[in-house]
């Protein structure tokens, strides 16, 4: 069933990509409702869209069909959030959001595969930990931007849904203290622009818990754009730290992101973990 979803979703953003028409920084659609193309939840379906509602990132929404499906379009700025994300040394990538929708699928994915705790490293507004708590897992959002950090505190007392943000440099972080037993990571970071560096970093961090690396996941977003990727061209960048930290590759999704809203392939999601 996630396989149609992702399937339908790619071509909704395609079509709302060619016939969208307005001048906003950020633009991404939601399904209004549970559909025959989109068979999600409808408790999980209507947090998301309070996720979208209650966070000032987004000025503007309205109504609009695609395909034959009712959608919210979220239109909004992210221009201060990024400058802001980029003073700090360790970052490894701007403040890009994923597609809410995205993320909801990607914690779906995660949840299926069977974990029960996300650690979400430079998680931007919180929007992959917030859909954690929507699966009933325990989330945890590391972000190294205060300013970023406020903005998820916010989004926490405005839903009454605590994902645990925590202003902190992930390469400096001590995991023993959440006491994880079955966790995924999601590293925000693209290889060639320094998240191989916190990929590593995390990896040592899981293996210096007694333990801990038996029973984790670590997913990482990737590009299938070849400029970037330079030679290292399989798993979207990251097969080289794959094989180095011997690790498998047991899922891969493609998603819609802000950053790949008018390119033509979207962002690939490699879900791997220790063999």
């Amino acid at each position: 069933m996630i396989e149609n979803i992702i399937k339908n979703l790619i071509l909704v953003k395609q079509e709302f990509v060619k016939n969208y028409s307005g001048s906003s920084h950020i633009q991404e659609i939601i399904p209004s409702s549970v559909s025959k193309e989109f068979q999600l939840d409808k408790n999980h379906l209507k947090l998301l869209h309070q996720f979208a509602q209650k966070n000032p990132i987004y000025t503007n929404s309205y109504e609009t069909e695609i395909l034959g499906n009712s959608f919210t379009v979220f239109e909004g700025d992210i221009n201060e959030y990024w400058l802001n994300s980029i003073k700090h040394g360790s970052s490894c990538q701007p403040f890009y959001p994923t597609w809410m929708i995205s993320a909801l699928i990607m914690v779906i994915v995660a949840n299926k595969l069977g974990y029960k705790e996300l650690v979400d490293i430079g998680s931007g507004d919180g929007r992959i930990a917030f859909c954690g708590t929507i699966l009933k897992m325990n989330s945890y959002s590391i972000e190294i931007d205060e300013g970023l950090v406020e903005l998820q505190n916010e989004i926490t007392q405005s839903t009454g849904n605590n994902f645990n943000p925590i202003c902190s440099d992930a390469l400096e972080f001590n995991f023993k203290d959440l006491g994880l037993k079955n966790p995924i990571f999601f590293i925000g970071g693209l290889p060639q622009m320094g998240g191989d560096v916190l990929a590593t970093s995390i990896i040592d961090k899981i293996n210096s818990i007694e333990d801990l690396k038996k029973q984790t996941g670590i997913v990482f977003a990737g590009t299938h754009s070849k400029r970037q990727l330079s030679n290292n061209l399989e798993n979207g960048g990251w097969s080289s730290l794959i094989e180095k930290h011997n690790l498998s590759v047991i899922d891969t999704v493609s998603l819609p992101t802000v950053w790949t809203f008018d390119q033509s392939t979207e962002t690939p999601y490699i879900y791997t973990n220790f063999k």
